[in-house]
């Protein structure tokens, strides 16, 4: 969205009137020795701060595609942005408005957002908004000064502050234009990479996935299909749907957004896909997605014949664009020239009976040689097998970079060209940077289409699967365990009954966070929380089971059991609070909001193995202990509680912690009572102080409660409360005894039903 600005009301006669002109010159000449956007809004703040006496300010620039308001922050060699809708809050009325506004009560207010001082613990009393315009009197941004150190801000204030942005909005156009020129080069460097990748695999299955996954990062996208038509059919069909199982679809083509887009040659971009007749949902309740906006542009081969379409689904902010629109089509009239040449790859291949197998022997990795045995190319694949760059490889004569350990490499290539065949080596090991290398070599000459030889070609296949696999396993259990499972061999990935301690932890008020934060924000701010927790749960032999939203699911037991797992997952629940609590600090110096978790815990036995279907199968657990866990998270919410651990897990504990007896509680779904206890290791003498103390005065009251003797049992918890006031637990109790005291239950002993889950 971008706005015209109203011109600004004269101000009225106060100091400063207007700003003097060398000192204007003065603002160009430091501005213009900067030499990055970043450091030119850093400098223009200080410059806005002094002039104004403000004690601090904030430029927010407009992002028309996100309808966002952002500010840039440098931390060390990152660059991180705050972002809010553009319409939201005392930034966003004068951003939609075109209003220049002073609020001489800011906590008043009522579009000021008050959580966010709540936050940060900054108070704001007052503040300038004026909204910046560029050249054209377009709307791009606002900048916003808080409290003036002595006084009020005033019009004076106001018209000053207008002088000084309308002589430096240049200053921000120029360098805004220049960064969306470097993107929009890095963006075409990023496309001639991708081509190039492309144009070197020569299997059709190999190819369709790349293309797919590509085009749904370029345009970061959800999803995205590359249909082909087959002729004898008429029917458009693929073989790989990005983000769906690899299963062959087929269907007329001429039906649907991609039938009208082939049949007519038209690129179609449709914001909202239901609002469009010609979209048909029968696929998304076949598969349980929900498609939002597609873009649709069909792929034409050299001799300007259509031979499919390109279709990718729900652009994650905004909708697809003219840009999109452009580089998806140079994206696709690109990889048509590689489609052509997989297709007659695969009929020369099948010609020539070349087996299944030795399709699937090719890599990615491409290196190729010119008559004179340099090489000429090496991609990003390439590249990484060998562990050097690319720009040590290219230009390279083919003797000196195999050189003596890599010799046979010679012998082979030559007699290839010498042959004209096409030579496999299975499973040999080359060394590079002083590495062995594990690979599967495919020669094969290059020939022109007078048969005369141009070259070859060197495809490399790194065979090291158990150290992939181990990478992958590695991101769920500890590399510890990923090692003894890789040499255990598969066996142990069957379904099985084992004993295991099952964690649950859950962010608080996440939707209101969300909120707050946006999209964006919000995404950046789970993958930092989850690297966070994630390490202090594989740090203890933990596995990550899932991420379930904001929610964290793991278990310590499987699929390698340890003596100690109860005190392992407590240790890590530990670790958990206290990792955050450092987080929380940093999150309020920078302005965020903190973040609150509850943990649960729970013993008990369980099945794990992999479950799901013949497409699609977890390594997962589950089983009524699962459930327990699960409540237990929830339950920390009612007992104002961060760690809530059941009696199963307390008795199994080998170390000493710090606990108290929460309640004896009867869990939705259950019938069964089950003890449930507190851990409090976390804590400190700041936040709750006197705890054991604390904690022997709580057994006491808990004792009394359960004996029915409400009075003697308020009592102690009120000496609970003496020792920390803070204690919500006690509080709660105190309310028990009271409602219990007025209301006596006929028969009472001393179990809780929880109604909620």
């Amino acid at each position: 969205m971008i706005l015209k600005m109203p011109k600004l009301a004269k101000p009225t006669i106060e100091q400063p009137q207007t700003v003097n002109s060398d000192f204007l010159l003065s603002i160009s000449s430091r501005l213009a020795r900067l030499s990055s956007f970043d450091e030119i809004l850093a400098e223009l703040l200080v410059i806005v701060t002094d002039q104004t006496q403000g004690d601090r300010s904030t430029i927010f620039l407009n992002d028309p595609e996100s309808q966002e308001l952002y500010s840039r922050k440098a931390e060390g060699k990152l660059k991180h942005e705050i972002r809010i809708l553009n319409t939201h809050g005392i930034a966003g009325f004068v951003f939609s408005k075109g209003e220049s506004i002073i609020v001489h009560d800011v906590q008043n207010d009522p579009r000021f957002e008050k959580s966010i001082d709540e936050e940060t613990g900054y108070e704001t009393r007052n503040m300038l908004c004026l909204p910046i315009q560029n050249a054209q009197l377009e709307i791009i941004g606002v900048v916003q000064v808080l409290n003036k150190k002595q006084g009020r801000f005033t019009k004076s204030d106001l018209s000053h502050l207008a002088q000084i942005m309308q002589h430096s909005s240049f200053f921000i156009q120029s360098n805004q234009a220049i960064e969306k020129m470097q993107l929009q080069r890095r963006r075409e460097l990023d496309l001639l990479n991708i081509v190039s990748e492309m144009s070197s695999e020569i299997r059709i299955n190999v190819l369709l996935q790349k293309v797919m996954n590509e085009a749904t990062r370029m345009l970061d996208a959800d999803r995205s299909t590359l249909f082909l038509n087959d002729e004898k059919t008429n029917q458009l069909w693929s073989q790989v749907s990005q983000g769906l199982d690899s299963t062959e679809i087929r269907f007329p083509n001429h039906l649907g957004i991609a039938g009208a887009v082939f049949q007519n040659g038209a690129t179609i971009n449709i914001p909202h896909a239901y609002a469009d007749m010609r979209f048909n949902p029968a696929f998304d309740k076949q598969t349980g997605f929900f498609t939002k906006s597609i873009l649709c542009v069909p792929i034409v081969n050299q001799h300007n014949k259509i031979i499919g379409v390109t279709q990718v689904l729900n652009k994650r902010i905004g909708a697809f664009n003219a840009d999109d629109e452009a580089r998806l089509k140079a994206f696709t009239a690109k990889i048509a020239i590689a489609l052509q040449n997989a297709d007659l790859f695969a009929k020369e291949q099948n010609m020539k009976n070349y087996n299944s197998s030795m399709l699937q022997s090719m890599t990615n990795g491409v290196l190729t040689l010119n008559e004179e045995n340099t090489i000429i190319t090496c991609n990003k694949a390439g590249a990484h097998i060998l562990g050097i760059s690319a720009e040590q490889v290219i230009n390279q004569n083919a003797t000196t970079f195999f050189g003596n350990e890599n010799s046979w490499v010679l012998d082979k290539l030559k007699q290839v060209v010498s042959d004209a065949t096409t030579d496999v080596i299975m499973d040999a090991e080359i060394t590079f940077s002083g590495e062995l290398h594990s690979v599967n070599l495919t020669l094969m000459p290059l020939i022109d289409i007078h048969l005369k030889n141009i070259g070859s070609m060197i495809m490399i296949e790194d065979i090291s699967s158990e150290k992939r696999m181990k990478s992958t396993m590695s991101r769920y259990i500890d590399p510890s365990i990923a090692s003894q499972l890789l040499s255990s061999g598969g066996d142990m990935m069957g379904g099985k009954s084992v004993p295991a301690t099952v964690l649950f932890s859950d962010i608080r008020g996440f939707t209101t966070l969300s909120e707050k934060l946006g999209p964006q924000g919000t995404v950046n701010m789970l993958n930092d929380y989850f690297e966070l927790m994630v390490d202090c749960i594989t740090k203890e032999g933990g596995m990550l089971d899932k991420f379930i939203g904001d929610a964290i699911m793991a278990a310590f037991g499987i699929p390698l059991g340890h003596e100690d797992d109860e005190d392992r997952a407590l240790r890590a629940s530990i670790s958990m609070i206290r990792k955050l609590k450092e987080w929380n600090v940093t999150r309020l110096n920078d302005g965020k909001m903190p973040i609150d978790i509850g943990i649960g815990l729970n013993t008990d036995t369980v099945v794990s193995g992999n479950i799901g279907s013949k497409k699609r199968m977890d390594y997962t657990i589950i089983g009524d202990g699962v459930n327990l866990a699960a409540r237990l998270e929830s339950a920390c919410k009612q007992y104002a509680a961060k760690i809530l651990i059941s009696e199963f897990t307390f008795k199994n504990l080998k170390g000493t912690y710090r606990t108290r007896e929460v309640d004896f509680v009867v869990v939705k779904g259950k019938t069964q009572p089950v003890a449930i206890y507190e851990v409090l290791d976390y804590h400190d003498e700041s936040s709750f102080p006197n705890l054991m103390d604390a904690v022997n005065q709580f057994r006491e009251g808990i004792q009394k409660y359960r004996a029915g003797k409400w009075s003697e049992a308020t009592n102690s918890f009120n000496k609970v409360l003496e020792l920390h006031p803070k204690d919500t637990l006690s509080e709660i109790y105190i309310h028990r005894c009271k409602t219990l005291q007025a209301d006596p239950p006929a028969q009472w002993d001393g179990v809780w039903v929880m109604e909620g889950k």
